[in-house]
């Protein structure tokens, strides 16, 4: 138990104070290393209480939680080892913590290469185990102290068994079979025992038993398989042994499954040993077990995978020829069908094993690329790009010869790219010049827009979707009418042309007199029916028109006043909800009312219109300034 001086020391901790800096960190060092001596000398019960305290209360050094543990285990007999080796199981995420990892990991890893070396392989194969797994979840997958990267095999690992044949029991067990009919072994069974089983179906001599073991060596090392006279042994041995196992199989598959039920109805488990028991007197008991012939078969196959795999660290000289590589692949079938053929779930045992070798194969494959890391870098976009070294073309090619012509792989190509010296000179010509004006484009519209030619609306070019495509790209770059606001609804493409056509009747006359398009001197003269007679006005006629400036200027003076003015130019109420919700500025409100009563009223939008409205709606300044303009 932890002394109370101890927790005196604890307490008194905070209360300890120094005032020459020097001195104080001299003491906090000091306080540190005495408390780490007394750590380590409370041992028995209270360890884990004592780490605890040691972790929260931060008043250690962090290396001594580790100390402490190995120092623990190196006293303790292994039973007792086996608790205090649960605690450190349960807190794996704390050691994997930044705070602890760093410090802690060289300590942890010695403790249990420690721990190894006392335990025993063989009876104690389930601590050793759980050691193996904590020191997989405590590292990384890429911690390369951890991997058998150069694929180095236990070679320690030897199978002991009887090797002189004068000295078996299989000979005499023979012989007394034929004279007495039944084995009756010293020691083990008395006159009044049960009865002795019947004899084993498998036929078993000194030479089997000694093929059969011998095989363990070539899987305790599967180097000696590339070497030519072991390969004729082992290829010997092993086509004897898979012969017994094809001949007589195992097809009590009722009488398997029945002993497996009881086995869990009575609550009891397999029980497995790390090494075969290689007794002669036991060769034909496991001869017939399910479980023996699995191990035996599995341990062919992961042969198998190693001498076919692509192994880094391998030598020059292990290589295959296509004979053993033919035979191992007809012996791995033939492993797969014993597999499948033995009781119970064969079938789900081997494509079980079949799916752990495939996965063994990706992990081979990433020892040999160096284990690299299963985080992936983010792609840096940033990267510079390496300067690509261009052939230089020939001189004539780029025009640099005698001739200065470039040519362009074809007899056309290169006479229209040799029209000019200057390429981009010959672009701004104005013979380069294709978009049409729009009185030259629109002259055909107009002219079928007048009543007096009686030109049907599905005969107008407006109705055509080509000529509108390419109205509305003209509109876009030589026409101001095209992004100016209007509350107007256009069914189709074909009604908002009638209208644009309209417009420009009444403008262009104004700038580019046409044959086409009436002046006002000829209005005179002519019907009063015809659409241009009113679009063409004279001069004093035009000037009369509310320009968009005028507009401007009169929107700017409203403002939120506009509504007013609405009711005057015979707005309906539908048109204003519209208004208001196209833009929430008083003065756009404003503009988008002039604008959506001169859709409205056409060539009737004139200034004298506009001016009764304004001093019907009480804005008689608004009205004089329009006036004076």
């Amino acid at each position: 138990k932890m002394s109370p001086s101890l927790f005196n020391f604890i307490d008194a901790k905070d209360k300890f104070t120094v005032r020459n800096p020097r001195c104080r960190a001299y003491c906090e060092t000091e306080k540190k290393t005495t408390l780490d001596q007394a750590l380590r000398g409370v041992l028995g019960d209270q360890i884990v209480t004592v780490l605890f305290q040691s972790l929260h209360l931060g008043i250690c050094s962090a290396t001594t939680p580790f100390v402490l543990l190995g120092d623990v285990l190196d006293c303790l007999p292994l039973d007792q080892c086996d608790k205090i080796f649960s605690f450190v199981e349960e807190n794996v995420s704390t050691w994997k913590s930044n705070s602890f990892y760093t410090a802690g990991k060289n300590y942890l890893l010695r403790m249990c290469n420690d721990l190894l070396r006392r335990l025993s392989k063989s009876q104690n194969t389930v601590f050793c185990g759980r050691i193996q797994l904590f020191l997989a979840r405590l590292f990384p997958l890429s911690e390369k102290s951890g991997l058998n990267l150069q694929s180095q095999f236990n070679l320690d690992n030897i199978t002991v068994f009887n090797k002189n044949e004068q000295e078996s029991t299989l000979g005499q067990k023979h012989t007394e079979e034929k004279e007495d009919g039944m084995e009756v072994e010293e020691g083990e069974m008395g006159e009044d025992d049960a009865p002795a089983p019947a004899p084993c179906s498998i036929p078993i001599d000194y030479n089997l038993y000694r093929k059969f073991w011998t095989l363990q060596d070539y899987f305790r090392n599967p180097v000696q398989c590339y070497e030519k006279f072991s390969w004729m042994t082992f290829l010997k041995y092993s086509d004897e042994t898979l012969a017994v196992f094809k001949s007589y199989k195992l097809d009590d598959m009722q009488a398997s499954k029945r002993k497996l039920e009881e086995l869990r109805a009575s609550g009891g488990e397999h029980v497995y040993f790390a090494k075969f028991l290689t007794s002669e007197k036991l060769m034909d008991l496991q001869l017939s077990d399910s479980n023996f012939r699995r191990h035996i078969l599995l341990q062919y196959l992961i042969l198998f995978q190693y001498l076919k795999g692509q192994v880094k660290f391998k030598s020059s000289s292990c290589v295959l020829n296509d004979d053993q590589t033919v035979w191992i692949e007809e012996t791995t079938k033939l492993v797969y069908q014993l597999l499948r053929e033995i009781p119970p779930d064969g079938d789900k045992f081997a494509t079980m094993v079949e799916h752990i070798l495939n996965t063994e194969d990706n992990w081979n494959g990433w020892k040999n690329e160096g284990c690299p890391s299963f985080v992936k870098e983010r792609y840096s976009y940033d990267k510079p790009k390496r300067p690509t070294r261009k052939r230089q073309a020939p001189e004539d090619f780029l025009g640099k010869g005698p001739d200065r012509k470039i040519f362009m792989g074809n007899d056309e190509l290169t006479r229209l790219w040799n029209l000019n010296q200057d390429n981009m000179e010959a672009c701004k010509s104005d013979s380069r010049e294709f978009m049409p004006s729009l009185d030259e484009f629109f002259a055909e519209a107009i002219e079928q827009a007048d009543p007096a030619n009686m030109v049907e609306d599905e005969y107008k070019v407006v109705r055509n979707p080509n000529y509108g495509w390419r109205a509305l790209r003209l509109l876009s770059r030589r026409s101001p009418h095209f992004f100016q606001p209007t509350n107007q609804k256009f069914k189709s493409l074909a009604d908002y042309l009638d209208s644009m056509v309209s417009k420009l009747a009444k403008e262009l006359p104004k700038d580019i007199p046409s044959e086409e398009i009436k002046t006002g001197e000829e209005d005179d003269d002519d019907n009063g029916d015809n659409l241009l007679k009113d679009s063409n006005d004279s001069p004093s006629m035009q000037s009369k028109m509310v320009t968009n400036n005028q507009m401007d200027e009169i929107a700017a003076k409203l403002g939120a006043e506009w509504k007013a003015l609405a009711s005057h130019l015979e707005m309906k109420a539908a048109e204003l909800r519209e208004i208001e919700t196209d833009s929430e500025d008083v003065d756009m409100q404003a503009k988008l009312l002039l604008v959506a009563w001169q859709d409205r009223e056409g060539a009737q939008a004139t200034v004298d219109s506009l001016v009764n409205a304004l001093n019907a709606a009480g804005f008689s300044q608004i009205a004089d300034s329009l006036n004076e303009a």
